[in-house]
């Protein structure tokens, strides 16, 4: 077990490869059982709490969504003894007053990967996860607290599409993603949150809208997606000061017990 320890792991989404708001900051590398983490992980002190931030894709953008080791990650967290996961990401847009630049944050998703490591089950360990409700619920409050006095627009209680990547959708798929109600649509959501599920750690997800999908009949591109996200990641670094502040020290969910009822 590493000396090193955090109460709160943030995972640095597209645009966002270093947090910028930590004291006393110090790199450090966790070797898991399931491989390499995304990248070193970055701790350092926030008002008194310590902070655990790793970019998911690394800190050049070298990891496509697909091949991110999410496993290792969580597990990194863990080890570090993170209770608490804060996921910023970036997504598209599948209905039409939810603009580029706004905020969305996902109470459901829809799962359209297919080739990720989703578990730690293993051979002679069967976990059954339920994630009827995937996300901490004290969490997402907290950051509808957060956003209330912040200049910018949240779309809440929203259902995430997670699809495989790492290419945009056809637009037939677009439109049939769009068919199912779903709100937003991107590419890292899965297994991340499940796996924080898993691990028993609170977990939110907070996304950065950056385009319309292609069902809005206008082809998506890795440029404007940053061009967008370029714009909000002073936003989303001041959202996450103001919720690193207002999550309560005492927690009131149930995520800690998440294996109480899904193992044989």
């Amino acid at each position: 077990m590493t000396e090193k320890k955090a109460e709160i792991g943030i995972f640095g989404g597209t645009g966002i490869y270093d947090s910028g708001m930590l004291q006393d900051s110090k790199e450090i590398t966790i070797d898991t059982p399931y491989g390499k983490t995304s990248d070193s992980i970055t701790i350092g002190n926030f008002h008194g709490t310590n902070i655990a931030f790793m970019p998911r894709h690394g800190k050049k953008h070298t990891i496509p969504p697909h091949m991110i080791n999410y496993r290792a990650n969580i597990w990194a967290f863990k080890e570090l003894g993170v209770k608490r996961i804060i996921a910023p990401s970036a997504v598209g847009s599948l209905k039409e007053d939810f603009q580029p630049g706004n905020f969305a944050l996902p109470a459901q998703f829809l799962d359209f990967t297919k080739s990720r490591e989703t578990s730690f089950s293993e051979n002679g360990r069967v976990i059954h996860i339920s994630v009827a409700e995937p996300f901490c619920p004290e969490l997402q409050k907290a950051v509808i607290d957060s956003a209330e006095n912040q200049d910018v627009i949240l779309h809440k209680n929203c259902t995430y599409v997670c699809i495989e990547g790492p290419r945009f959708s056809t637009k037939a798929e677009s439109k049939f993603f769009k068919s199912t109600g779903a709100d937003i649509i991107g590419m890292t959501l899965v297994p991340e949150c499940q796996l924080a599920k898993e691990a028993q750690i609170c977990y939110v997800s907070i996304s950065t809208v950056t385009d319309y999908d292609v069902w809005a009949e206008k082809p998506v591109t890795a440029k404007e997606v940053l061009e967008t996200l370029s714009k909000n990641v002073e936003k989303t670094k001041e959202l996450l000061k103001v919720l690193i502040d207002k999550i309560p020290e005492t927690k009131s969910c149930n995520c800690e017990k998440a294996l109480s009822e899904a193992e044989f």
